[in-house]
């Protein structure tokens, strides 16, 4: 069990170094395409509408042959996109780009829900909370790629380069990780999850709906500062390009911080308190960001948005796998209504902001954040456990 809760760390590490590799180049990028901000909002609609595909996908599967084919399938995704985005970078080709950008979001969206379901089944095989620390691994790896992005950027490697050596790097994390993966975990029965997916029973779920209601708020302040933050913090506060990667940097670290400090304010506060004080926090950074005109404040404000973003994700689908029966289908149902945020979010705000500026079209991702405040109440699950309290937090 102890490999195996390992290898779900380093396998939620791989996409957050991939992730953050792409985003801290996403402006060199924007002038290699020669792209406008339009057009950087349907590249970057490659990556939402293949993590929708791979989202959708996932559960099916995962309920017909277990996680772990899923996940390596994934994650092999996420790698080999990497190289296509690097091919594409070189040859100055949106169509590559955008190509790549769908394989490494179906690569996230399919292996990311079927590694949620393997890390509920590790939280309720050990009894100890592990999710927020699981997630707190992806955001470590966005610390590290941004890292090394920002060097990248400062040294002036080109593009193509530094993406071809994170290949290797996740290649290499990815061998070694994955054969720590059980087989079998996930599998549906024709009574629960079907060959093919989720029962209508659990669309029907008032609850769940309101859970992935918050996973929607959360997971698009989580997808603008990935998909935006470098370039807002160029294009609307007047940073350089390395300055913008280092504000990301701030972003990832502020995720990272709070995803492995979540374990001991849910054990103190509860799941309600703990997402409702998120999406405050949430809301009072983006307000900083999008209404203050000094560079200096708005990029200290984005500590208070990625503390905001930093556990909407993992504590619902912690509490969508415990809001009733069929675990596979509730996980695949919040992560789907989750990845409309990435679908919607890139073209939605790339167009707002070709017209507006990107720190106004930011006024949305900071509504539906506040909508989260309210929607709280719906990750406490203890009325629907068998024995509330059985899980201890560490």
């Amino acid at each position: 069990m102890r490999r195996r809760r390992h290898a779900l760390f380093l396998l939620f590490f791989l996409p957050g170094i991939a992730m953050a590799s792409w985003v801290t180049r996403t402006p060199d990028i924007r002038d290699r395409l020669e792209a406008s901000t339009a057009q950087m909002g349907w590249i970057l609609f490659g990556l939402s509408l293949g993590s929708m595909i791979g989202i959708l996908l996932s559960g099916r599967f995962t309920s017909r042959y277990g996680t772990r084919p899923v996940i390596v399938t994934g994650s092999l995704a996420i790698i080999a996109s990497l190289a296509v985005i690097s091919a594409g970078v070189l040859l100055a080709s949106v169509p590559l780009v955008t190509a790549g950008l769908a394989a490494f979001g179906a690569g996230i969206g399919a292996g990311d829900v079927a590694a949620n379901v393997d890390a509920t089944d590790v939280e309720r095989a050990t009894g100890v909370t592990t999710m927020p620390t699981l997630h707190g691994c992806f955001s470590l790896g966005t610390v590290v790629g941004a890292c090394a992005g920002i060097a990248a950027t400062a040294a002036r490697l080109p593009v193509h380069w530094h993406l071809a050596a994170v290949t290797l790097i996740s290649l290499a994390i990815f061998l070694y990780a994955a054969r720590s993966v059980p087989a079998g975990t996930g599998v549906g029965t024709p009574g629960e999850a079907g060959e093919f997916g989720p029962r209508p029973a659990v669309w029907k779920d008032g609850r769940l709906l309101l859970i992935g209601a918050i996973v929607l708020a959360m997971a698009l302040a989580e997808g603008a500062a990935n998909d935006w933050l470098p370039l807002l913090m160029v294009d609307g506060h007047g940073l350089g390009t390395a300055a913008g990667s280092l504000v990301y940097a701030g972003f990832a670290a502020a995720m990272t911080a709070g995803r492995f400090g979540g374990a001991y304010f849910l054990g103190r506060f509860g799941r309600t308190t703990v997402i409702r004080a998120s999406a405050v926090s949430g809301a009072l950074g983006l307000l900083l960001v999008i209404f203050s005109d000094s560079a200096l404040l708005a990029g200290a404000a984005v500590l208070l948005w990625g503390l905001g973003a930093a556990l909407g994700f993992p504590v619902a689908l912690s509490a969508a796998g415990e809001s009733g029966p069929d675990e596979t289908a509730r996980v695949s149902l919040v992560a789907v209504i989750g990845y409309i945020a990435f679908l919607v979010g890139p073209p939605g705000l790339g167009f707002l902001g070709e017209h507006w500026g990107l720190r106004t079209a930011m006024l949305v991702v900071l509504a539906f954040v506040v909508s989260a405040v309210v929607l709280a109440p719906a990750v406490d699950t203890s009325s629907r456990r068998p024995s509330p309290g059985d899980l201890p937090v560490r």
